[in-house]
């Protein structure tokens, strides 16, 4: 009784600190596409081109590109491109996304 127990309560501390890394993984995921999003932006491909050019570099799920390139694509194609070398949106993305629950 006690060995089970004892698993019991290691099974149930675990689970925690593997949701954990999979919000890591998945936060990092995001992050990555946002930053291949800004650098096909300074690279100076055209904003419909950035699923396709995004499918030959991809290292995420294909789901990530399909959901998230029509929400940040229009908004970091609105973005100057001098204002976008400044800024380090995969840090920003990355730090958003670590901070919801």
């Amino acid at each position: 009784m006690l060995r089970f127990s004892l698993v019991a309560v290691l099974a149930l501390t675990a689970v925690p600190a593997f949701a954990q890394t999979e919000k890591e993984v998945s936060c990092g995921h995001q992050a990555d596409l946002t930053a291949a999003v800004v650098q096909a932006r300074l690279d100076g491909v055209a904003e419909r081109d950035v699923p396709e050019e995004l499918a030959k570099i991809a290292t995420w799920p294909e789901n990530y590109t399909a959901v998230m390139v029509p929400v940040i694509a229009p908004y970091i194609y609105e973005q100057k491109r001098r204002d976008l070398r400044k800024s380090d949106l995969r840090s920003t993305t990355y730090a958003q996304c670590m901070s919801l629950n």
